[in-house]
């Protein structure tokens, strides 16, 4: 599975080129205390809709009770800076999210547990191409992740439930087709780090739509994952 992951331009502040990451915490299933421009580990499951609920609840993918592995479940996991825009994009040429059950569900944290509500990312029909995640932390803890909608007012592909912009899954690679359907998830951040200072992103993301900068971002990744598909065709022909 390819990550890309692309953050999103701003202010240029000489400050920052000083600035360390503090954060020593790698793995998403650990808890993490964050200040502004640390790195943050996340991870993003993929399985059936009903894996990630134990006993009628929706547990953490952290949570072994899930036996996730064994269902055939994949697993992303990203570490982008804190409140900064970010476009995280994952390459469909290598990964196809139907067959890991069409689900996702992004989660951190081990005493918060936090978890997203499961999305659906493909079915048989229609594969969604674009998604927004906001962390919310509070006092630099990670307390609750969830996805925003914006509306379909921008979709080069089709619009359900008049929010969620798709591609018929069967014009996809993955599905035999000639569309690179790669996932593209927009994140944002709000609440207050360590230091009780404003994460303002998701303010930042709200305000300017998550139309505009995705159309943005989709040139650099579109780029991106050419490139890669490239020289793996050219690796291929070499062996």
């Amino acid at each position: 599975m390819v990550m890309v992951m692309m953050m999103g331009a701003k202010a240029f502040d000489p400050k920052e080129i000083f600035m360390k990451d503090s954060n020593n915490v790698y793995d998403p299933c650990s808890d993490a205390k964050v200040q502004k421009n640390d790195g943050f580990s996340f991870g993003l499951a993929f399985s059936s809709k009903e894996s990630f609920f134990f006993n009628q609840v929706q547990l953490s993918p952290c949570d072994t009770r899930l036996s996730l592995a064994s269902k055939g479940a994949k697993l992303s996991v990203f570490r982008p800076k804190v409140d900064q825009i970010s476009l995280l994009t994952i390459n469909s040429t290598d990964f196809n999210p139907l067959e890991s059950g069409g689900y996702m569900v992004a989660f951190a944290g081990r005493k918060y547990a936090a978890r997203s509500v499961p999305v659906l990312v493909a079915d048989d029909k229609n594969t969604m191409i674009s998604f927004t995640l906001v962390l919310e932390f509070q006092q630099g803890t990670l307390q609750n992740l969830y996805w925003k909608s914006f509306g379909c007012d921008h979709c080069s592909g089709i619009c359900l439930n008049k929010q969620d912009c798709a591609i018929p899954t069967s014009k996809c690679k993955s599905g035999g087709g000639s569309i690179n359907c790669g996932l593209g998830i927009q994140l944002a951040f709000s609440g207050t780090d360590r230091n009780l200072e404003a994460l303002n992103t998701w303010y930042e993301v709200s305000n300017l739509r998550q139309y505009s900068l995705y159309g943005l971002y989709s040139n650099v990744r579109d780029s991106v994952t050419s490139q890669f598909d490239s020289y793996n065709n050219l690796f291929s022909n070499l062996l």
